[in-house]
């Protein structure tokens, strides 16, 4: 707007910079010297770029942006049962790290719960071991099961196998119907009473 900006005076008495609706990134605070509205010449706070009133004859259609914008995830979903599996792991690892620091606290305060909280965590530390595990064992089958590990070995490569065979198998006994039907003279019977 250059060195002498618009500006003009809103309903309730502040004075704001009169605002196109694509100028919205260039209102900013500033002082009032020459308006006389009885605020020692320090305007309040600007208005949202909403509330602005355009000037004449500009429409009065406020600039809205999305609140967030969706990006595509970095990484594929865990399949169901893995992330089950690590959600569980990570609770009870929760568990035992609570049960460890209240065995610390009770054995600082000297209390008598030290001694049975410090057996709890023991053996929720064993769980959480193999809650750990868990994950990395249900990973390697769902891995294994669906193909995701190309091996010799992968149980999914036989699976597949008999998949494909099973629909070759499906396709021919198709083809072999529609045959019949089509020699039959659409009757779709196998033989003529």
């Amino acid at each position: 707007m250059g060195t002498a900006e618009r500006r003009e005076v809103l309903g309730n008495g502040v004075v704001a910079p009169s605002v196109a609706p694509g100028d919205v990134e260039k209102v900013g605070f500033g002082r009032d010297t020459g308006t006389g509205t009885g605020t020692g010449g320090i305007e309040p706070p600007l208005a949202p770029a909403e509330q602005l009133r355009a000037p004449a004859g500009a429409e009065a259609r406020p600039a809205y942006r999305q609140l967030w914008v969706e990006e595509p995830a970095r990484r594929r979903r865990l399949p169901d049962p893995v992330r089950t599996a690590a959600v569980r792991a990570v609770l009870v690892i929760a568990v035992t790290l609570i049960q460890a620091m209240v065995a610390f606290l009770s054995a600082l305060a000297h209390s008598w719960l030290a001694f049975p909280t410090l057996l709890s965590s023991v053996a929720s530390t064993v769980v959480a071991t193999w809650a750990a595990l868990d994950v990395w064992v249900t990973r390697q089958v769902w891995n294994q099961r669906n193909g995701v590990v190309s091996v010799p070995s992968s149980t999914a490569r036989s699976l597949r196998r008999e998949r494909r065979k099973a629909r070759r198998q499906a396709r021919a006994v198709a083809r072999t119907q529609e045959r019949i039907r089509r020699q039959g003279g659409g009757s779709g019977q196998l033989s003529h009473p």
